[in-house]
């Protein structure tokens, strides 16, 4: 089996994920578990041109990583990763043998010749070096050929093959392998890191395990802990050393893995979010850099049908930047959110205007206290407003909709009520009226400052206030629970914020109601039936 290794790198990916800052306590630990664990390569971060930070894998010199190795075993290999051009070579010291072992340089497609030449400088200190040739997937053969001869020129310990987008397929990493095989030095080892945009990291390391065993070459798998890692993630490390375990008679250690699991890595994934998710695979699907994706959910909150469309339009060579003008550009075209609704505007503001309103919000109270707000309805006669979603248990002169999956939703679950009733539509769920609704343009409905700016309720508001009524009515705006079917009064409705805290986005929409009611002209006029987290008068 020992022509095939494990390389950890939870400290070093994982750093995307907590900003560096795991602790001292963590870092100890899960160096000393791998340890124990019989991992053959430990990845304890990354070199940077900042003074080290205590507690923090991001590290000045060798010599601050001293600390964290409690034991330092001479039988593993202890190595950590500079990007290409991000770390002054001038400032690491010889190599005294009391930390790291190795250095990994990673680089781009572009700049495989300069990436090689540091780690040329870096071998002169002492140190082993092995390359991380980020982006694979975009070499072509010639290119391969290309740099297996470069790095044929140095003394390397290894080349790595990055699937750097979760973009490969095993007939690409066959491809790859292939041709490195060929022309790459016998004496080089062949690595492969994976991302698991599209769920096929573990597949995909164990493909590349059974190509090495076929070429005879020695090979190095690399994993992280529970698969943490910047976006989509990487290989399970439990997964990939279970497998060899199994497969190729190797003998490391699960009891460890699943302790550095247990004590070190469950409190990370309370605390954060990483592994594959639906806005990961398009950016596997498009080769595209996560950047793009993150720009979209944090900026604009699209949907995965919304980005994969925006994605699309982009370039080849445009995906793999991060040009967030670029990117806005073709978010407001392929959106197309500013039409003409200068006739539905109007529409609505003579239906409306001086009028009593309710909106009815999906929250579970209104199921809970519907008598109450049915005596509302009585006395009050107000224009009721749907708001996201269909309660049947109500008559509604209007649907209003922020979003397409709750308006698909709607129209699946209760066509009935969804056909004869009108609707009220921002642009983001569709710019091309059917029968009966009002398209408006979502610039009226939205203030942006706030990630969850498209809250449907705050929505509402800000284009009833256009419309003038005299006085708004708001039922069923309760806030969310920490549980999701305990937020709604239909539980079966589709999440618009998957995997979220909800103690942050109840926070945005109380500070977004505060400003909303303080500078708008309706401020004196919103008045809640039912029990709400922001705000506490009721009728």
């Amino acid at each position: 089996m020992k022509n095939i290794t494990v390389l950890d790198c939870t400290l070093r990916d994982g750093a995307y994920i907590t900003n560096s800052y795991f602790g001292e306590a963590s870092i100890r630990g899960i160096i000393n578990k791998m340890e124990e664990a019989g991992i053959d390569i430990i990845e304890c971060g990354w070199l940077k041109d900042s003074v080290h930070q205590s507690g923090s894998t991001f590290f000045h010199i060798p010599a601050d990583i001293v600390p964290y190795l409690t034991t330092k075993d001479h039988n593993k290999t202890y190595v950590a990763m500079i990007d290409w051009n991000r770390y002054d070579i001038d400032n690491l010291p010889q190599n005294n043998h009391e930390s790291i072992d190795a250095i990994r340089v990673v680089f781009p497609h572009g700049n495989y010749k300069e990436g090689i030449a540091i780690g040329n400088k870096i071998l002169h200190k002492g140190y082993k070096v092995y390359f991380q040739a980020a982006n694979t997937l975009e070499y072509s053969d010639e290119d391969l050929i290309a740099l297996a001869n470069e790095v044929n020129l140095v003394d390397a310990e290894a080349l790595s093959i990055v699937d750097t987008f979760g973009a490969m397929y095993p007939e690409d990493l066959d491809r790859i392998v292939t041709v490195l095989d060929e022309h790459l030095n016998r004496k080089v080892k062949l690595g492969f890191h994976s991302h698991n945009n599209q769920q096929l990291s573990f597949a995909l390391s164990m493909e590349f395990a059974q190509l090495v065993e076929k070429t005879k070459r020695q090979g190095i798998i690399d994993s992280s802990l529970c698969g943490m890692g910047r976006g989509a993630g990487n290989a399970t490390t439990e997964l990939i050393t279970s497998f060899l375990n199994k497969k190729y008679d190797a003998h490391y250690d699960l009891d460890s893995i699943m302790d550095a699991i247990d004590t070190y890595m469950e409190p990370y994934k309370a605390q954060y979010q990483w592994g594959y998710s639906t806005p990961n695979f398009i950016a596997g699907l498009y080769c595209c850099h996560v950047n793009n994706i993150a720009y979209l959910l944090d900026n604009h909150r699209t949907n995965a049908k919304q980005m994969r469309n925006i994605i699309e339009t982009l370039s080849p060579e445009d995906r793999i930047k991060y040009d967030y003008n670029l990117l806005e550009e073709k978010y407001i075209k392929n959106k197309n959110y500013y039409i003409d609704d200068t006739l539905d505007f109007n529409q609505l503001r003579a239906e409306l205007k001086r009028r009593k309103v309710l909106l009815v919000a999906p929250g579970k109270l209104a199921l809970d206290k519907q008598n109450h707000i049915k005596e509302v309805i009585s006395q009050e006669n107000p224009v009721v407003i749907g708001v996201n979603a269909i309660l049947p248990e109500y008559d509604y002169d209007y649907l209003f909709f922020v979003n397409p999956a709750r308006y698909e939703f709607a129209m699946m679950s209760y066509s009935e009520i969804f056909e004869k009733t009108k609707h009220i539509l921002l642009t983001t769920v569709k710019n091309t009226p059917s029968k009966n609704e009002y398209i408006i343009c979502f610039d009226k409905a939205i203030k942006k400052g706030w990630k969850y700016f498209d809250n449907a309720v705050i929505c509402a508001l800000r284009l009833l206030e256009k419309l003038e009524p005299e006085t708004v009515f708001i039922a069923g705006f309760d806030g969310f629970k920490s549980k999701y079917n305990e937020s709604y009064a239909d539980a079966s409705l589709p999440s618009l914020n998957p995997d979220t805290d909800w103690n942050i986005i109840n926070q945005e929409i109380f500070e977004m109601f505060s400003e909303y009611k303080m500078n708008s002209t309706l401020g004196d006029n919103i008045v809640f039936v039912t029990e709400s987290i922001f705000e506490g008068e009721q009728l």
